[in-house]
Protein backbone atom coordinates (compact mmCIF):
# COMPACT_ATOMS: atom_id res chain seq x y z
CA UNK A 1 0.00 0.00 0.00
CA UNK A 2 2.84 2.42 0.88
CA UNK A 3 4.51 1.83 -2.52
CA UNK A 4 1.17 2.34 -4.29
CA UNK A 5 0.70 5.83 -2.82
CA UNK A 6 4.37 6.65 -3.43
CA UNK A 7 4.02 5.69 -7.13
CA UNK A 8 0.81 7.73 -7.46
CA UNK A 9 2.46 10.79 -5.88
CA UNK A 10 5.49 10.55 -8.16
CA UNK A 11 3.24 10.25 -11.22
CA UNK A 12 1.40 13.46 -10.27
CA UNK A 13 4.56 15.54 -9.84
CA UNK A 14 6.25 14.16 -12.96
CA UNK A 15 3.25 14.58 -15.28
CA UNK A 16 3.64 17.23 -18.02
CA UNK A 17 0.71 19.31 -16.81
CA UNK A 18 2.57 19.85 -13.52
CA UNK A 19 5.75 21.07 -15.18
CA UNK A 20 6.58 24.77 -14.71
CA UNK A 21 4.94 26.84 -17.49
CA UNK A 22 6.87 28.75 -20.08
CA UNK A 23 8.14 32.16 -18.98
CA UNK A 24 6.55 33.73 -22.08
CA UNK A 25 3.20 35.08 -20.92
CA UNK A 26 0.28 33.58 -22.77
CA UNK A 27 2.34 30.90 -24.50
CA UNK A 28 1.60 27.21 -23.88
CA UNK A 29 4.24 25.20 -22.09
CA UNK A 30 4.23 22.53 -24.79
CA UNK A 31 3.73 22.33 -28.53
CA UNK A 32 0.42 21.33 -30.03
CA UNK A 33 -1.89 21.98 -32.93
CA UNK A 34 -1.66 25.56 -34.07
CA UNK A 35 2.07 25.90 -33.31
CA UNK A 36 3.61 25.98 -36.80
CA UNK A 37 6.99 24.48 -37.43
CA UNK A 38 6.79 21.96 -34.61
CA UNK A 39 6.65 18.23 -35.19
CA UNK A 40 3.38 16.70 -33.92
CA UNK A 41 3.55 14.15 -31.15
CA UNK A 42 3.71 10.52 -32.14
CA UNK A 43 0.35 8.76 -32.26
CA UNK A 44 1.52 5.72 -30.37
CA UNK A 45 3.83 4.93 -27.51
CA UNK A 46 5.96 1.90 -26.84
CA UNK A 47 4.21 -1.33 -27.57
CA UNK A 48 1.83 0.42 -29.95
CA UNK A 49 -0.31 1.88 -27.19
CA UNK A 50 -1.88 5.29 -27.97
CA UNK A 51 -0.51 8.29 -26.05
CA UNK A 52 -2.06 11.57 -24.98
CA UNK A 53 -0.54 13.39 -27.96
CA UNK A 54 1.79 15.44 -25.75
CA UNK A 55 5.48 15.64 -26.66
CA UNK A 56 8.09 14.52 -24.17
CA UNK A 57 8.84 17.12 -21.47
CA UNK A 58 11.72 19.47 -22.12
CA UNK A 59 15.04 17.98 -21.10
CA UNK A 60 15.96 19.16 -17.63
CA UNK A 61 19.43 20.39 -16.60
CA UNK A 62 21.69 18.10 -14.63
CA UNK A 63 21.01 18.12 -10.87
CA UNK A 64 23.27 20.68 -9.21
CA UNK A 65 23.55 22.98 -6.19
CA UNK A 66 24.99 25.72 -8.42
CA UNK A 67 22.28 28.13 -9.66
CA UNK A 68 22.01 28.64 -13.39
CA UNK A 69 21.63 32.36 -12.65
CA UNK A 70 22.85 34.18 -9.60
CA UNK A 71 24.78 33.21 -6.48
CA UNK A 72 24.00 31.93 -3.03
CA UNK A 73 24.14 34.58 -0.32
CA UNK A 74 24.51 34.32 3.45
CA UNK A 75 24.18 37.00 6.12
CA UNK A 76 25.50 35.80 9.51
CA UNK A 77 25.36 37.65 12.83
CA UNK A 78 27.25 36.72 16.03
CA UNK A 79 28.12 37.85 19.52
CA UNK A 80 31.12 36.93 21.64
CA UNK A 81 30.35 34.79 24.68
CA UNK A 82 32.27 36.82 27.22
CA UNK A 83 30.74 34.74 30.01
CA UNK A 84 32.70 31.76 28.65
CA UNK A 85 35.99 33.66 28.52
CA UNK A 86 38.50 33.78 31.36
CA UNK A 87 40.27 36.70 29.73
CA UNK A 88 41.09 38.02 26.29
CA UNK A 89 41.62 35.57 23.45
CA UNK A 90 45.05 33.97 23.37
CA UNK A 91 47.23 33.98 20.27
CA UNK A 92 45.94 30.63 18.99
CA UNK A 93 42.31 31.70 19.39
CA UNK A 94 42.99 35.05 17.78
CA UNK A 95 44.68 33.34 14.83
CA UNK A 96 41.78 30.87 14.48
CA UNK A 97 39.28 33.74 14.24
CA UNK A 98 41.35 35.59 11.64
CA UNK A 99 41.83 32.39 9.62
CA UNK A 100 38.09 31.64 9.66
CA UNK A 101 37.39 34.97 7.99
CA UNK A 102 40.40 34.86 5.65
CA UNK A 103 40.25 31.29 4.29
CA UNK A 104 42.74 30.07 1.70
CA UNK A 105 39.87 28.82 -0.47
CA UNK A 106 37.85 31.99 -0.14
CA UNK A 107 34.33 32.44 -1.51
CA UNK A 108 33.80 34.89 -4.35
CA UNK A 109 32.64 37.65 -2.00
CA UNK A 110 33.07 38.13 1.74
CA UNK A 111 32.71 41.26 3.88
CA UNK A 112 32.92 41.72 7.64
CA UNK A 113 31.42 44.38 9.92
CA UNK A 114 31.20 45.19 13.59
CA UNK A 115 27.59 45.92 14.47
CA UNK A 116 25.87 48.42 16.74
CA UNK A 117 23.54 47.38 19.54
CA UNK A 118 23.34 44.41 21.89
CA UNK A 119 21.84 41.88 19.44
CA UNK A 120 25.14 41.12 17.70
CA UNK A 121 28.81 42.05 17.90
CA UNK A 122 29.73 41.41 14.29
CA UNK A 123 28.29 40.41 10.92
CA UNK A 124 29.62 38.51 7.93
CA UNK A 125 28.17 38.65 4.42
CA UNK A 126 29.20 35.94 1.97
CA UNK A 127 28.36 35.16 -1.67
CA UNK A 128 29.42 32.33 -3.96
CA UNK A 129 27.91 30.05 -6.61
CA UNK A 130 28.52 27.10 -4.26
CA UNK A 131 26.38 27.04 -1.09
CA UNK A 132 28.99 24.91 0.65
CA UNK A 133 31.53 27.71 0.30
CA UNK A 134 29.07 30.21 1.74
CA UNK A 135 28.26 27.99 4.71
CA UNK A 136 31.90 27.02 5.25
CA UNK A 137 32.60 30.49 6.65
CA UNK A 138 29.95 29.99 9.32
CA UNK A 139 31.23 26.49 10.08
CA UNK A 140 34.80 27.78 10.46
CA UNK A 141 33.66 30.48 12.90
CA UNK A 142 31.77 27.91 14.99
CA UNK A 143 34.43 25.17 14.81
CA UNK A 144 35.87 23.73 18.05
CA UNK A 145 38.35 26.14 19.56
CA UNK A 146 37.26 29.68 18.80
CA UNK A 147 33.65 28.56 18.35
CA UNK A 148 33.10 28.05 22.07
CA UNK A 149 33.45 31.81 22.55
CA UNK A 150 31.01 32.78 19.78
CA UNK A 151 27.23 32.59 19.67
CA UNK A 152 25.25 32.91 16.41
CA UNK A 153 22.36 35.33 16.91
CA UNK A 154 20.67 35.51 13.49
CA UNK A 155 21.22 34.55 9.88
CA UNK A 156 19.53 34.83 6.52
CA UNK A 157 20.00 32.59 3.49
CA UNK A 158 19.09 33.92 0.05
CA UNK A 159 20.03 33.99 -3.62
CA UNK A 160 20.70 36.81 -6.05
CA UNK A 161 18.49 37.37 -9.07
CA UNK A 162 17.37 39.89 -11.66
CA UNK A 163 13.94 41.05 -10.51
CA UNK A 164 10.94 40.67 -12.77
CA UNK A 165 10.39 44.40 -12.26
CA UNK A 166 13.65 45.44 -13.93
CA UNK A 167 12.41 47.04 -17.16
CA UNK A 168 13.52 45.79 -20.54
CA UNK A 169 14.77 48.36 -23.04
CA UNK A 170 11.31 48.48 -24.62
CA UNK A 171 9.59 48.93 -21.24
CA UNK A 172 12.09 51.65 -20.30
CA UNK A 173 11.09 53.61 -23.43
CA UNK A 174 7.39 53.13 -22.66
CA UNK A 175 7.94 54.55 -19.19
CA UNK A 176 9.55 57.65 -20.68
CA UNK A 177 6.63 58.11 -23.04
CA UNK A 178 4.09 57.60 -20.25
CA UNK A 179 5.92 60.34 -18.41
CA UNK A 180 5.20 62.76 -21.26
CA UNK A 181 8.32 62.40 -23.43
CA UNK A 182 8.08 62.49 -27.22
CA UNK A 183 8.81 58.91 -28.42
CA UNK A 184 10.51 60.22 -31.57
CA UNK A 185 12.67 62.86 -29.90
CA UNK A 186 16.48 62.67 -29.87
CA UNK A 187 16.38 62.97 -26.08
CA UNK A 188 14.36 59.76 -25.73
CA UNK A 189 16.57 57.99 -28.24
CA UNK A 190 19.68 59.00 -26.27
CA UNK A 191 18.21 57.86 -22.93
CA UNK A 192 17.09 54.52 -24.39
CA UNK A 193 20.50 53.96 -25.96
CA UNK A 194 22.28 54.74 -22.70
CA UNK A 195 19.96 52.40 -20.76
CA UNK A 196 20.55 49.62 -23.29
CA UNK A 197 24.31 49.95 -22.72
CA UNK A 198 23.95 50.01 -18.92
CA UNK A 199 21.44 47.20 -18.53
CA UNK A 200 23.85 44.22 -18.92
CA UNK A 201 26.23 45.77 -16.38
CA UNK A 202 23.40 46.49 -13.94
CA UNK A 203 22.09 42.95 -14.22
CA UNK A 204 25.58 41.55 -13.68
CA UNK A 205 25.80 43.61 -10.49
CA UNK A 206 22.47 42.18 -9.37
CA UNK A 207 23.56 38.58 -9.97
CA UNK A 208 27.26 38.66 -9.05
CA UNK A 209 27.72 41.95 -7.21
CA UNK A 210 30.95 43.58 -6.23
CA UNK A 211 30.71 44.67 -2.61
CA UNK A 212 31.32 48.44 -2.54
CA UNK A 213 34.08 49.91 -0.43
CA UNK A 214 31.72 51.95 1.74
CA UNK A 215 31.95 52.32 5.53
CA UNK A 216 28.35 51.77 6.66
CA UNK A 217 25.84 49.02 5.91
CA UNK A 218 22.28 48.13 6.84
CA UNK A 219 20.71 44.66 6.62
CA UNK A 220 17.05 43.74 6.99
CA UNK A 221 14.57 41.13 5.70
CA UNK A 222 11.14 41.95 4.33
CA UNK A 223 7.93 40.45 2.98
CA UNK A 224 5.10 41.71 0.81
CA UNK A 225 1.82 41.65 2.72
CA UNK A 226 -1.10 39.30 2.12
CA UNK A 227 -3.69 41.01 4.33
CA UNK A 228 -7.20 41.77 3.01
CA UNK A 229 -7.12 45.00 1.07
CA UNK A 230 -3.34 44.93 0.75
CA UNK A 231 -2.44 41.58 -0.77
CA UNK A 232 0.53 42.17 -3.03
CA UNK A 233 0.19 38.77 -4.68
CA UNK A 234 -3.36 39.37 -5.91
CA UNK A 235 -2.52 42.68 -7.57
CA UNK A 236 -2.12 42.69 -11.35
CA UNK A 237 1.46 42.67 -12.59
CA UNK A 238 0.94 46.03 -14.28
CA UNK A 239 -0.03 47.58 -10.92
CA UNK A 240 2.88 45.97 -9.09
CA UNK A 241 5.25 47.03 -11.85
CA UNK A 242 4.10 50.65 -11.62
CA UNK A 243 4.55 50.69 -7.84
CA UNK A 244 8.03 49.21 -8.09
CA UNK A 245 8.94 51.79 -10.74
CA UNK A 246 7.97 54.53 -8.28
CA UNK A 247 10.00 52.79 -5.58
CA UNK A 248 13.04 52.59 -7.85
CA UNK A 249 12.71 56.27 -8.72
CA UNK A 250 12.93 57.16 -5.02
CA UNK A 251 16.11 55.13 -4.70
CA UNK A 252 17.72 56.85 -7.68
CA UNK A 253 17.80 60.07 -5.69
CA UNK A 254 20.54 58.44 -3.59
CA UNK A 255 22.80 57.46 -6.49
CA UNK A 256 26.42 57.72 -5.38
CA UNK A 257 25.35 57.86 -1.71
CA UNK A 258 23.81 54.41 -1.30
CA UNK A 259 24.26 51.09 -3.11
CA UNK A 260 21.87 48.21 -2.62
CA UNK A 261 21.46 44.49 -3.17
CA UNK A 262 18.09 42.73 -2.96
CA UNK A 263 18.52 38.98 -2.61
CA UNK A 264 15.67 36.48 -2.55
CA UNK A 265 14.77 34.25 0.38
CA UNK A 266 11.56 32.81 -1.12
CA UNK A 267 11.73 29.06 -0.62
CA UNK A 268 15.01 29.12 1.30
CA UNK A 269 14.34 31.20 4.44
CA UNK A 270 11.52 32.65 6.54
CA UNK A 271 11.35 36.06 4.83
CA UNK A 272 10.93 36.72 1.12
CA UNK A 273 13.73 39.19 0.54
CA UNK A 274 16.93 40.42 2.17
CA UNK A 275 17.87 44.05 1.70
CA UNK A 276 21.50 45.09 1.95
CA UNK A 277 22.28 48.80 1.82
CA UNK A 278 25.82 50.18 1.72
CA UNK A 279 26.30 53.91 2.35
CA UNK A 280 28.97 56.59 2.28
CA UNK A 281 27.64 57.78 5.61
CA UNK A 282 25.13 56.18 8.03
CA UNK A 283 22.86 59.21 7.77
CA UNK A 284 22.12 58.18 4.19
CA UNK A 285 20.81 54.85 5.47
CA UNK A 286 18.32 56.69 7.65
CA UNK A 287 17.31 59.04 4.85
CA UNK A 288 16.79 56.46 2.12
CA UNK A 289 14.75 54.10 4.30
CA UNK A 290 12.57 56.99 5.51
CA UNK A 291 11.99 58.40 2.02
CA UNK A 292 11.11 55.05 0.51
CA UNK A 293 8.60 54.26 3.29
CA UNK A 294 6.21 56.73 1.60
CA UNK A 295 6.15 54.84 -1.70
CA UNK A 296 2.95 52.80 -2.08
CA UNK A 297 4.89 49.54 -2.54
CA UNK A 298 6.35 50.09 0.92
CA UNK A 299 3.66 52.09 2.76
CA UNK A 300 0.84 49.72 1.88
CA UNK A 301 2.46 46.37 1.14
CA UNK A 302 5.80 46.04 2.94
CA UNK A 303 6.47 44.10 6.15
CA UNK A 304 9.90 44.47 7.75
CA UNK A 305 11.99 42.25 9.98
CA UNK A 306 14.89 43.18 12.27
CA UNK A 307 17.30 45.89 11.19
CA UNK A 308 21.04 45.54 11.75
CA UNK A 309 23.56 48.28 11.08
CA UNK A 310 27.23 47.49 10.60
CA UNK A 311 30.49 49.28 9.97
CA UNK A 312 33.08 47.82 7.67
CA UNK A 313 36.00 46.31 9.57
CA UNK A 314 38.72 43.73 9.12
CA UNK A 315 38.53 40.61 11.31
CA UNK A 316 41.30 42.05 13.54
CA UNK A 317 39.46 45.37 13.83
CA UNK A 318 36.35 43.45 14.94
CA UNK A 319 38.33 41.75 17.74
CA UNK A 320 39.80 45.07 18.82
CA UNK A 321 36.48 46.91 18.69
CA UNK A 322 34.80 44.19 20.75
CA UNK A 323 37.70 44.28 23.23
CA UNK A 324 38.33 40.54 23.21
CA UNK A 325 42.05 40.79 22.41
CA UNK A 326 44.85 42.54 24.24
CA UNK A 327 46.16 45.91 23.17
Amino acid sequence: MKNFFKDKLMSVFSSPENQRPSSDAGQPAHAGAGNPGQRPAAAGGSGGRPTSGRPAPERLPEPSVIPENGWHCGHFFYRFRRDAMTGVLNEAERSAFLAALNPSDAPERIATYWTSGHRADFAVMVMDPDPAKVDSIHQSIMAPGIGRYIEPTWSFVSMSEVSEYVPSVQEFKKRLVRGGADPNSPEVAAKVSAYERRLPMMNEQRLRPEFPDLPAACFYPMNKSRVPGANWFTEAFSARNAMMAEHAQSGMAFAGKVSQLISVGVGVDDWEWMVTLWARNPEYLKEIVYKMRFDEASAKYAEFGPFYVGYKATPLEILEHCQVVGK
